[in-house]
């Protein structure tokens, strides 16, 4: 079995018509200019906006190329020759579609309010992409106890109180009032909460939980019956409903009641 290698040099690439000799993209890579282009070609027919990729796509492949413009040995070195070549072709005229002065790692573009308020617009009300199951990269990949655990304490009461943005927010006043899930909705999340699909399925709870759960309950108030709580949550609280046995029970006495003074 071959080991690995890593690349200790690569070459800088331009990107031009063919017809042309003005190049209007350069570039590095440590594998071949016509792998790097057309990885450029696949990224810009996914619609990446940017002024290379926008250009990219106003031309069709068979009229673009690719040259090799300089090979480097060394990284570090091919970094910095990628940014001489920008500015020497920048110097010589060509009209360079590169939003950096190139170099390895972060090059510290900057997006002005211009740039940042036009990529608001162009991304208002996009759909997002889904990719579930097998199709999404991180598929069957599992966060380490250390990034949870970094995470659980960064939002550690983010959403709770009065930094809950609809904290103190009742009736008509919260953004969720009138609002009523579909029944289609409804039974999806009961089925996917069914048997396996429950997070507490086949789960039991400790000795020391119970006990924790019986003490915090003791002395408040409980129904004693079913008849009780139709009493506290219902009748006191002018609220009937059909489903509670109760409830049909009370409206029939009431029609009866009605109807026997009205005979009177």
């Amino acid at each position: 079995m071959k080991g690995t290698t890593t690349a200790t040099g690569g070459l800088v690439y331009g990107i031009r018509l063919r017809r042309e000799v003005e190049y209007r993209y350069v570039g590095i890579t440590t594998k071949t200019a016509s792998r790097r282009f057309h990885q450029h070609l696949r990224v810009a027919a996914e619609g990446r906006k940017t002024p290379f990729y926008d250009w990219l796509r106003k031309h069709d492949a068979a009229d673009l190329v690719a040259d090799e413009l300089d090979w480097i040995e060394g990284l570090l070195e091919l970094g910095q020759a990628e940014v001489d070549w920008i500015a020497y072709l920048k110097r010589d005229g060509d009209r360079l579609l590169n939003i950096s002065e190139g170099g390895l790692g972060p090059t510290g573009v900057v997006w002005t309010e211009e740039q940042r308020e036009a990529a608001r617009i162009r991304n208002t009300g996009r759909k997002g992409l889904s990719r579930p199951g097998a199709a999404n990269p991180f598929y069957g990949g599992k966060h380490s106890p250390e990034q949870r655990a970094k995470w659980a304490a960064e939002r550690q009461g983010t959403y709770s109180g009065v930094e809950n943005p609809n904290f103190g927010k009742f009736g008509v006043d919260h953004p969720g009032f009138g609002r009523a899930v579909s029944d289609e909705t409804r039974r999806v999340l009961s089925e996917a909460k069914k048997g396996a699909g429950n997070p507490n399925f086949g789960k039991k709870l400790s000795a020391e939980t119970r006990a924790k759960m019986s003490a915090a309950q003791k002395g408040k108030p409980k129904p004693s019956s079913q008849r009780n709580a139709h009493t506290r949550h219902h009748t006191n609280k002018g609220i009937e409903k059909a489903d509670c046995k109760y409830c049909v029970e009370d409206s029939a006495k009431s029609s009866l009641s009605s109807e026997s003074e009205s005979e009177s």
